[in-house]
């Protein structure tokens, strides 16, 4: 049976949600009355959020978690199950950017971005998946990157990474999509939060390119769709950056 969304029903899982993307989406879960499970690396920055939205009567839970770390994770996962029930939407969101020609990359820094972009996902979707497929209802949004569809110079970790994560989305939707839980990929362009600053040798002038609550509204929009329709892939860039 499908049905439009009914935001009071839904439990929503985002990671990296202590800036940003990740922040804008937990204020615009809760606004429309969804419960909000958040994590991030900054414990401090995550448990402090959660307690303004509950503050503001939401329903929110926050505790830290390095999505690159197996077992963090799954105590991650046991909590939010514990404290807050089965999520029915997870937003892996968590992701970090590292610039460098190939010839001076750091192995180090290669796999940072590759662990926290790709294993964490991985590592969240798996946690959680389980009980939405159970249930027969839920969605997975990946955030990726308009560099997950073009090259970016100096930019060949990022890049390829994103590219995983449109990979591993595209995978996942012919896994699941039988079961009535959606896998929504979300490409946006440069978006005016902290991320990568100092390091992405092409940054447009902020003024003029999308913000945070931008790429929130796009997602909460497409989560919004009646369950019989999904986005599986979708671009948001700045319309004149």
């Amino acid at each position: 049976m499908f049905r439009p969304m009914n935001w009071t029903d839904e439990l929503a899982v985002v990671t990296g949600a202590s800036r940003g993307i990740g922040k804008a989406l937990a204020h615009g879960l809760v606004d429309r009355g969804a419960a909000v499970a958040l994590c991030a690396r900054d414990g401090i920055a995550i448990e402090r959020l959660a307690s303004d939205l509950r503050a503001g009567g939401g329903r929110a839970f926050g505790a830290p978690c390095d999505v690159r770390d197996e077992a963090q994770v799954a105590e991650f996962a046991d909590r939010v199950q514990r404290e807050m029930g089965s999520p029915t939407i997870v937003v892996n969101n968590a992701g970090i950017a590292r610039f460098a020609p190939v010839t001076e990359m750091p192995v180090e820094q290669w796999d940072e971005v590759m662990a926290t972009n790709l294993r964490g996902m991985f590592l969240v979707t798996r946690a959680f998946l389980p009980a939405m497929l159970a249930h027969g209802h839920g969605a997975v949004v990946n955030i990726a990157s308009l560099a997950g569809r073009n090259a970016l110079a100096n930019g060949a970790a990022y890049s390829a990474s994103k590219h995983g994560v449109l990979g591993f989305s595209k995978s996942l939707l012919m896994e699941v999509r039988k079961r009535d839980v959606r896998v929504i990929a979300v490409c946006p362009g440069s978006v005016d939060t902290s991320f990568g600053d100092g390091m992405s040798p092409n940054r447009p002038s902020r003024d003029r390119i999308l913000t945070a609550p931008d790429v929130a509204a796009v997602v909460l929009e497409t989560l919004a769709l009646d369950e019989r329709a999904t986005v599986s892939e979708l671009d948001i860039r700045p319309t004149n950056p």
